[in-house]
């Protein structure tokens, strides 16, 4: 990865820190982001600290698509190309939460924000080509649905099925931007880490997960063993021509039957290009 810039959404702790840490030792230059200002330049001086190399720190809440917007344009600024976006950032909220735009924060952070930002750095990807995509889903796409009578859970709101949705989301964003991108200089890629010990959720479990994490966290992932899917898809030489595929585990495996249906991925993109008032084409 030397001479390679890599993006990480969601850096400064968990999956997303340790894919910073592994891809800096491959000797890539990594900029993570994180809303705190405090924790992102800790992180990217440990970072820099254990691998050595450049590690830039930026500072947003990519639940807000004003955040989203800044992030790009100072991205944009500081990094004259980007070989590797990883969309790493996202959560879990058991109880409705709203952003300053008015939408429902698990759908926003999990799906939009990724889908905004992936949009808003695709021409600097496509010049910095071959230049890759990794979107950080789960396995827990497998029970999404993709609800767009209530995409916002405002008439029903289920914790676990909004983190489902974004999921599915995730899966059906990653499929379409790979067929909108034919040429091959930009790959698109999904993956699940894991079942990963991380603080994941910690703001607003649900009751089952505060009872049953303390139970399991002996038998997670450490963030490092998560971590090393989302560094083999970003950086594996083997893969530099994979694209529209899901990772899991050694390798690309299928994803739900509902992932793959084109129609709803482009009724999707629609509506979130819509929702972040992108151009529709």
């Amino acid at each position: 990865m030397s001479g390679r810039t890599v993006l990480i959404t969601g850096g400064t702790a968990g999956i997303g820190r340790a894919t910073a840490l592994g891809l800096a030792r491959l000797g890539a230059h990594v900029a993570i982001t994180g809303r705190d200002r405090g924790r992102a330049e800790d992180a990217a001086r440990e970072i820099r600290g254990a691998a050595g190399g450049r590690v830039t720190a930026f500072v947003a809440d990519l639940s807000s698509q004003a955040e989203v917007r800044r992030l790009a344009d100072e991205a944009l600024l500081a990094l004259p190309r980007i070989d590797v976006l990883v969309n790493n950032v996202g959560g879990y909220w058991n109880t409705r939460h709203l952003t300053a735009d008015g939408l429902e924060r698990t759908f926003a952070l999990n799906h939009l924000a990724p889908f905004l930002l992936t949009n808003l750095l695709l021409d600097r990807l496509r010049r910095s080509g071959p230049a890759r995509v990794v979107t950080v889903s789960s396995n827990a796409q497998a029970m999404g649905r993709i609800r767009f009578d209530d995409l916002q859970g405002a008439r029903d709101y289920s914790g676990a099925r909004a983190y489902n949705q974004s999921k599915l989301a995730n899966l059906l964003f990653t499929y379409e931007l790979a067929r909108r991108l034919p040429d091959g200089l930009v790959t698109a890629n999904a993956l699940h880490p894991g079942v990963v010990n991380t603080s994941f959720g910690g703001e607003d479990p649900a009751r089952a997960q505060r009872l049953l994490v303390p139970l399991l966290r002996p038998f997670m992932k450490t963030p490092a063993a998560g971590a090393a899917v989302s560094i083999r898809v970003a950086s594996a030489p083997g893969l530099a021509r994979s694209t529209g595929q899901f990772f899991a585990g050694r390798g690309a495996r299928r994803s739900s039957r509902r992932s793959y249906d084109e129609a709803t991925a482009s009724r999707l993109w629609q509506e979130s290009a819509h929702l972040v008032q992108l151009g529709v084409d």
